[in-house]
């Protein structure tokens, strides 16, 4: 069956994949959404002898259905090799009953390497199907983890050119290091004067500005997103939960068609969603659990029907990926509880636009069912990784265990008994300073890098080569701008 795509705020245009992966963002700004999703081709107790590879390749075949076997299956062996350092690409590892899908075994040791490793394969073979002639402009905003997986996955790839835009003092500094020493000749990183949200509303403003898109045109160039909105950064993502499920199955954890939790740290809602997708899909998931840090949009708008951005704080966070007010992939969620009613949700988006809040109807409450939500303040944060730590000896980063606390207290409070998958979304490495606090206050007076052999002691693991390349590397991108000058930032870079 071929699978079509359109936008959720006009349903009457339908794509391909290849064409809604070239474009990232649909022409009306709304996102690319299947025209159904679709279920699994074989029995999940089928799945549970497959490697990574294939499982990715069973997935994605049913939403990309105008590529080749043979193309797709180039682009999953091309993405998922010896960039990952362990054989299982993803490992599911048990931790005192809870499951911890570690997703950070990539290039820079954060789940964005699971779908950026593949996106530039997806993205060049789309360019080949639709002939494009223009060089594609990677246009993205960073709350720390994409920018740097993107521009990793992009560096020096023929026909593209990136540009990342990150809030300064937004992000670790292990994040920072990461993405201002990347090396590529088509490769540009700009810090911006603002947090995410400013970086995101930018990215998104320019993506809808009909005018830019016909001067870059004429000077051979057009854009195209690796941010989660566009569906080539999707898709793969429901790979792994359709994976963590086999797996269990595999290891004799559960049996065929028991239901299990999942429990995601959620900032910009993709990874979550992904989830959804998974669950849609045929993986026997019960609850979708949508753990928040402090800033809890995500969690009020669960609560209440209300997604609220205007009335409150923005507040930066020990995991600062998931510090964002505008989770972006909510809309195709909207969309689909809405009963893909495009009118009634870009009604809604335009009110979050134009002032910063929408309430959705009784209706749409009652579809939100399969999600449950919770958050975990600053203190909790570090509260679970001491006792996680204490307890087994495992470190676990700040965003993996603002997902552990929202997991134990679900558990408590709801007394669910299924097996629960938490996403482990990033390395400890990655926010050493913020991890070795929180497992004894004495680390706090200790510099960020000098803190890394320390944590390489206590953990009993080895420096992730991400780490070790950006201990020596050379700052080649000093870049800044105000928020609201990124477009012409853009132009300047592109010499336009």
């Amino acid at each position: 069956m071929s699978i079509l795509y359109k936008s959720t705020r006009n349903s009457d245009i339908t794509v391909t994949a290849s064409q809604a992966i070239l474009k990232g963002l649909a022409d009306d700004g709304g996102l690319f959404v299947p025209v159904e999703i679709p279920k699994l081709s074989v029995a999940v107790d089928e799945l549970k002898g497959m490697s990574y590879q294939e499982t990715a390749y069973t997935v994605m075949k049913e939403f990309l259905t105008d590529f080749t076997e043979d193309e797709l299956k180039e682009c999953i062996r091309r993405a998922y090799d010896s960039k990952f350092d362990t054989e299982e690409i993803a490992p599911l590892v048990k931790v005192d009953g809870t499951y911890y899908l570690e997703l950070f075994h990539g290039a820079t040791i954060a789940f964005k390497d699971m779908a950026l490793s593949i996106l530039p394969h997806l993205l060049t073979v789309s360019a080949r199907k639709n002939q494009v002639k223009n060089e594609i402009v990677i246009l993205t905003a960073t709350s720390g983890d994409t920018g740097k997986a993107a521009m990793a996955g992009f560096a020096d790839v023929e026909g593209t050119r990136i540009i990342v835009f990150y809030p300064k003092n937004g992000v670790s500094r292990v994040q920072e290091m990461q993405m201002v020493t990347q090396k590529g000749r088509n490769v540009d990183v700009v810090a911006i004067h603002g947090n995410f949200d400013n970086a995101q509303s930018g990215v998104k403003a320019m993506f809808e500005n009909k005018k830019l898109a016909e001067e870059l045109d004429a000077h051979g160039y057009q854009f195209s997103s690796a941010n989660s909105i566009n569906i080539g950064r999707l898709v793969p993502q429901v790979v792994y939960y359709v994976y963590a499920y086999a797996k269990l199955l595999q290891n004799d954890e559960i049996q065929a068609g028991e239901e299990i939790n999942v429990v995601v740290p959620t900032g910009n809602f993709g990874n979550i969603l992904a989830a959804y997708y998974a669950k849609q899909m045929g993986v026997p998931i019960r609850k979708l659990v949508c753990a928040s840090n402090e800033n809890k949009v995500l969690f009020d708008f669960f609560q209440t029907g209300t997604y609220d951005k205007k009335n409150r704080e923005f507040v930066l966070t020990t995991s600062p990926s998931m510090d964002i007010l505008i989770s972006s992939n909510l809309e195709r969620l909207i969309y689909q509880i809405a009963d893909c009613d495009d009118k009634k949700n870009a009604e809604l988006m335009n009110a979050l636009k134009e002032e910063g809040i929408y309430q959705i109807t009784e209706d749409m409450k009652v579809k939100l069912a399969d999600f449950a939500a919770g958050y975990a303040t600053e203190k909790q944060t570090a509260e679970m990784i001491h006792e996680v730590y204490g307890r087994t000896g495992y470190v676990i980063d700040t965003h993996t265990a603002v997902a552990a606390h929202v997991c134990k207290e679900y558990g408590k409070k709801t007394g669910d008994t299924a097996k629960c998958v938490v996403a482990s979304t990033a390395s400890p490495y990655k926010f050493v300073k913020s991890v070795m606090t929180a497992i004894d206050e004495k680390y706090e007076s200790q510099d960020e890098f000098e803190l890394l052999e320390e944590l390489k002691k206590v953990s009993g693991t080895e420096l992730p080569n991400a780490i070790r390349e950006i201990l020596d590397a050379n700052i080649l991108h000093t870049l800044e701008c105000d928020a609201d000058k990124m477009e012409e930032t853009v132009k300047s870079i592109l010499g336009l």
